[in-house]
């Protein structure tokens, strides 16, 4: 039974109550006023009335009651209409869920059994997958193996050759043990040789002193003044004779070790022979091309160049162009632009703009990680930044055609080696020679000497006054006062001298030495000519009669004045006048 049956009973059930309890108290209402006398009271006939029409009222709510009763019943019917239609609709519902449960069922099934032949055929796809890959990387792992086994081979070869340098080495220091020992054994001769002399003069000394003693007849005190004045004398010539041989041996073997130090620095760095090409060529996949980046009536040849600071060339030549600018950095921002303009086949002034950007922030990149190889190959840890970028543009500068940033390693390689033989402070050393050519990246942009630029940089960035005196006074600007001044000049001259750093032909550098021994020899007074050290120094001999020393100097000057304004040449050229007066006599 639902609640709203329940609810319902009991209104029936409160109204019937209702009604049996109206009916009861009619019904003993009229019992009393049947049985009561009926005086004639106006209060009771007021009141029989009142009773009256209370009775009418029960009547009319027993009345009320029973249709209300009715209603109910009716209600109470149709709610059980409605629940036996909803038992039947729940019992149909039953039905319609167990059948689609069944069909659900079903349809499950038929898609279990899909996913898991789905699932068989993904495996079988992966199995072929996995083994392709397996297959893949076997012959991947294969090669790799090559690779290594070849370099192990590389590395056996290079142990190999580390293995013969060293074993030349140990020749070398045993030869020059071995000269050291005869150098002492000479020495221990001539120690012997003077001791003999000095006891020979000894003796004859005291003969000589004897003999002045009778033939003289001297007093002791006199021979003695004498005597200690003649030994004086004598100690003094020898003292003289001893040092001149000393420094005559010192300075021997201070120019053989020199020599030694250098060779053997030269002969440790490894350096290309080849130099760089300052020509940027950039190749044309068609002649086609060249009017493109040309444009309509010129318009984006005018574009490229004001963007980037850079002539352009086109001419006759097939399939290439040439690309001219002072600035190599800036020459190689608009090679690379122009070949990224290329490829792309988008060329007008602001798709220009734009490749330029992308160019620049790419040489700019190129550029820092230039430096930053070159400073871990040297072994310099910590540099300013702004050296650091100074550096980089340096990997796309040449010195007749040598790539400065290459010079620069190899410099201070040669100084790195030079000061461990001379057991001097390597890494001072090493960075002097490393920045000594900072100022040729500005060279282009600030005037004056890339030795003085240099220094100003390297002052200006807080290098120490030892590195930016060797970098001021690598080319005499300012006279070396330091051993690290020195050895950065030394290194400097043997990595720019050496044979394939710098392209020079033979027929100009013939011609060159001719013109300055020409140069020289045209003056008055000149007697011979030499040109030395592949035309870096020229020494003048001069008649000595014919030119005084303040004449010598005059000459010495106006040689290498004229020597700047005429010739090209890279370095510096030292003039030396000699002047030699001789007199001779003849003892009979």
């Amino acid at each position: 039974m639902s609640n709203f049956d329940m609810v319902l009973l009991a209104a029936v059930l409160v109204l019937t109550v209702v009604v049996v309890g109206a009916v009861l108290f009619g019904v003993r209402t009229l019992r009393q006023v049947g049985t009561a006398p009926v005086p004639e009271d106006p209060a009771f006939i007021a009141e029989k009335d009142r009773q009256e029409q209370s009775l009418a009222a029960l009547r009319s709510a027993a009345d009320q009651a029973n249709s209300t009763i009715d209603v109910a019943k009716s209600a109470a019917s149709a709610a059980r209409a409605e629940a036996a239609a909803a038992k039947a609709e729940a019992k149909a519902a039953r039905a319609e869920a167990r059948r689609v449960l069944d069909d659900a069922r079903a349809e499950a099934d038929t898609v279990l059994e899909r996913a898991h032949k789905q699932a068989e055929a993904d495996a079988e796809q992966l199995r072929t997958t996995a083994r392709r890959s397996g297959e893949r990387e076997v012959a991947v792992l294969a090669a790799t193996t090559r690779e290594q086994a070849a370099e192990v081979e590389r590395r056996a070869a290079r142990m190999d050759e580390r293995e013969r340098l060293h074993t030349e080495e140990v020749e070398r220091f045993a030869e020059r043990e071995r000269q050291l020992t005869g150098a002492r054994a000479a020495l221990a001769a001539r120690e012997a040789e003077l001791t003999r002399r000095e006891a020979e003069l000894a003796e004859a000394e005291e003969l000589r002193r004897r003999e002045l003693e009778r033939v003289a007849g001297l007093t002791a005190d006199a021979a003695r003044l004498e005597l200690i004045e003649a030994i004086e004398t004598q100690a003094k010539r020898e003292a003289a004779l001893l040092v001149r041989d000393i420094e005559s041996d010192a300075r021997n073997t201070a120019e053989q070790r020199a020599r030694h130090i250098v060779v053997d620095a030269i002969q440790r760095v490894a350096s290309e022979q080849t130099a760089e090409s300052v020509v940027s060529v950039l190749h044309l996949p068609g002649d086609e091309m060249k009017g493109r980046i040309i444009g309509r009536e010129g318009r984006n040849i005018r574009a490229f160049e004001s963007v980037t600071g850079v002539n352009l060339i086109i001419d006759d030549t097939p399939e290439a162009v040439l690309l001219s600018c002072f600035d190599p950095v800036r020459r190689e921002v608009g090679r690379l632009t122009l070949e990224k303009l290329v490829l792309d086949g988008r060329i007008h002034p602001h798709r220009i703009e734009e490749v330029y950007d992308l160019a620049r922030h790419e040489v700019e990149e190129l550029c820092h990680r230039a430096a930053e190889d070159a400073l871990v190959e040297v072994g310099i840890t910590e540099i300013h930044p702004e050296l650091v970028t100074l550096l980089g543009r340096l990997r796309y500068r040449t010195s007749y055609g040598q790539n400065v940033l290459k010079h620069l390693v190899e410099t201070a390689h040669i100084a790195g080696i030079m000061a461990a033989e001379l057991r001097l402070d390597v890494p001072t050393i090493k960075r002097s020679a490393f920045l000594h050519d900072i100022g040729k990246a500005l060279t282009h942009e600030v005037e004056g000497s890339h030795a003085i630029i240099g220094a100003d940089l390297a002052r200006k960035y807080g290098e120490h006054e030892d590195v930016v005196h060797a970098i001021e006074a690598h080319h005499n600007e300012v006279p070396p006062q330091t051993i690290e001044a020195v050895l950065t000049q030394a290194s400097d001259a043997c990595s720019g001298g050496r044979p394939g750093a710098r392209r020079e032909s033979l027929e100009a550098y013939v011609k060159r030495l001719e013109r300055i021994e020409e140069i020289a020899a045209s003056k008055l007074g000149v007697d011979k000519v030499f040109a030395m050290q592949a035309g870096r120094e020229i020494r003048v001999m001069v008649k000595p009669d014919d030119v005084d020393d303040i004449g010598a100097a005059v000459l010495a000057r106006d040689v290498a004045k004229q020597i700047e304004e005429e010739l090209t040449y890279p370095g510096q050229i030292r003039v030396t006048v000699v002047r030699e007066s001789r007199v001779t006599e003849i003892a009979r």
